[in-house]
């Protein structure tokens, strides 16, 4: 596949940034170079050598989606932006990849299937569930839904690994079950998609190994990067009592990957590429 035919939509986020990795010729724009929520914009961007657009670019501030500004951003860059793109994807005949996220779910079910009716708690799990619908209605698409993304840029495995390195013991949820996303797995996966030319649709993707609440996670985090500390188990709604403005959360985050795994590709223990990411922050 040509580089150069490639848009990558939120180049300066964890994605972004990946992808430029994996893709060095692709053109890759940031909101200072297209707004994808201005139609003007839109229109009067360059396409005509654009076969592939990867749309990375995504509001994810949770609580802040439930904020009056907040809800507006969400909204204009979730879905209608997202809209913006399939519009142009529709009229260029262009292949859209789509970024979504777990949060398009209640979080009730064990395991979420890429068929699983949308049941979006707040406005920013509403926001990319209008998005992906939009995209949908584009007949070249990619959808793929990610949960927990750890990457370059700021993140939870960060954020336990800088609370270790101050000797502090954390409370961390324990109700909300998932597998992290490392930007490595979800390029691959891209890339595979594409490279193979598989159906288009919807896919889950997520790293694979058995899925672990977010305080086992940092159980598994401070054991590999040799931080003595005790992880207090709390309750979702333990840890936000009292905190106004908080978005609800689902629960059970897990991704059914079945659906990726029949096209051949074969997603990587969560473990192991923690310990690789862990290894490449030089922290001990």
């Amino acid at each position: 596949m040509d580089d150069s035919s490639i848009l990558i939509i939120g180049a300066n986020g964890q994605l972004g940034k990946a992808l430029q990795t994996r893709y060095p010729g692709a053109v890759a724009v940031d909101s200072d170079k297209l707004d994808i929520t201005n139609v003007d914009a839109i229109y009067h961007f360059d396409w005509s050598n654009v076969k592939t657009v990867i749309n990375a670019a995504a509001y994810t501030n949770v609580d802040g989606a439930e904020t009056p500004e907040g809800r507006i951003l969400a909204w204009r860059i979730n879905s209608v932006g997202a809209a913006n793109l399939a519009r142009v994807a529709i009229g260029r005949d262009i292949q859209i990849v789509h970024v979504s996220t777990d949060y398009v779910f209640d979080g009730q079910q064990a395991e979420h299937t890429e068929d699983e009716p949308f049941s979006p708690l707040g406005v920013y799990a509403q926001s990319k569930a209008a998005g992906d619908i939009a995209v949908s209605l584009a007949s070249k698409h990619y959808i793929l839904r990610t949960s927990w993304v750890i990457g370059d840029g700021p993140n939870f495995v960060r954020t336990m690994l800088e609370l270790g390195q101050k000797g502090v013991a954390p409370t961390v949820v324990a109700d909300q079950v998932g597998r992290l996303t490392f930007t490595s797995q979800l390029v691959n996966a891209i890339d595979h998609l594409l490279t193979k030319q598989a159906e288009f649709g919807t896919y889950n993707v997520s790293n694979g190994g058995q899925p672990a609440s977010w305080a086992d996670i940092t159980r598994t985090i401070f054991k590999q990067a040799e931080y003595d500390l005790t992880v207090t188990d709390t309750t979702t709604s333990e840890y936000f009592a009292g905190k106004p403005g908080i978005a609800p959360r689902p629960l059970q985050s897990t991704l059914a990957l079945d659906k990726l795994q029949a096209t051949g590709f074969t997603p990587t223990d969560w473990r192991s590429d923690l310990e690789n990411y862990i290894g490449n922050q030089h922290v001990n």
